[in-house]
């Protein structure tokens, strides 16, 4: 039986690929520094969950043989630009002495902020712009990681617009996909960003999932995790209105932002699918429609 440790295994993505490990048949334990306020996210789970900050020194007495590293400050808006970056980075570097020790093998979450938006769709190869600190951390780690290819397997995954089961916790971070249907839901007109012709590649979890899975058997290398498509707001809030059988009309407003909001993202996934074997099986509207069944604000229509 395989073994996994999945660190942030409480939050949003780690909390989805651990149930989908255990699933599959894998040994897992998931590490979070906040276990408290998350630990619902695993319901039903039946592996090891500690509480463990990884961007301290750390060690467990389990073997491992692959790491699953989601945990991260993933808020572009944290206030502490700092802390942001030393968390990340510490965590990485922790993270890295860890799998080495245990010679297991290392994913890690990567993120399509890193890119600057002059070239479409996103190669992982292109000019790096990172407008946040957290965009800043993620593209530190992946430059880290680029010097350890051959040394040990390690991938990172850049992902794009992530959104699906578990995220709420999250708070404003949380997808655009979930802030807007919730306000559908309560009878609210959705507030997008005028003119609400940003882009966004939004893919469901459930393919990150699997392409965490995926990146187990690939290469070392760092990847595109989307779905190639990008949407735009206005085209956003009428697929949700058809999902939920509504039919209210966009409120726009100045975006707060300014230069650090990355408006369009769209992936080249050519690489994933040639070195990952990985495509996405969820489009768009059959991944909200999920969704919104699960958070139970449809009545189960396909």
């Amino acid at each position: 039986m395989k073994k996994a440790l999945v660190t942030g295994g409480t939050g949003f993505i780690g909390s989805n690929l651990c149930l989908e490990l255990e699933k599959q048949g894998w040994e897992v334990l998931a590490v979070s520094k906040d276990v408290e306020t998350e630990k619902d996210n695993l319901n039903g789970f039946k592996g090891k969950i500690k509480q463990v900050d990884i961007s301290n020194t750390f060690d467990l007495e389990e073997k491992i043989d692959v790491v699953f590293h989601q945990a991260a400050q993933t808020d572009p808006r944290f206030p502490e630009d700092s802390e942001t970056i030393r968390n990340n980075i510490e965590g990485f570097k922790k993270i890295i002495e860890f799998a080495k020790k245990k010679d297991a093998k290392l994913v890690y979450a990567s993120s399509a902020s890193v890119y600057a938006i002059e070239n479409s769709p996103m190669k992982e190869e292109q000019n790096k712009s990172p407008q946040s600190a957290y965009a800043l951390s993620k593209l530190t780690m992946d430059e880290m990681a680029k010097e350890l290819f051959d040394e040990m397997h390690i991938v990172g995954l850049r992902y794009f617009n992530v959104f699906g089961p578990r995220e709420s916790k999250k708070g404003k971070p949380a997808s655009m996909i979930y802030h807007l249907g919730k306000q559908i839901k309560e009878g609210k007109n959705p507030k997008i960003f005028y003119d609400g012709e940003q882009k966004r590649d939004h893919i469901y979890v459930k393919d990150v999932v699997d392409a965490n899975i995926k990146a187990v058997s690939a290469g070392s290398g760092i990847y595109n995790v989307g779905t190639g498509i990008a949407t735009s707001f206005n085209d956003l809030v009428k697929t949700i209105n058809k999902v939920l059988q509504t039919d209210l009309s966009p409120e726009y407003f100045e975006s707060p932002y300014g230069k650090s909001y990355q408006d369009f993202t769209q992936a080249d996934t050519s690489k994933a699918e040639s070195k990952l074997n990985f495509k996405t099986k969820w489009d768009l509207e059959s991944g909200i429609r999920d969704y919104y069944n699960w958070l139970g604000w449809t009545n189960g229509q396909k």
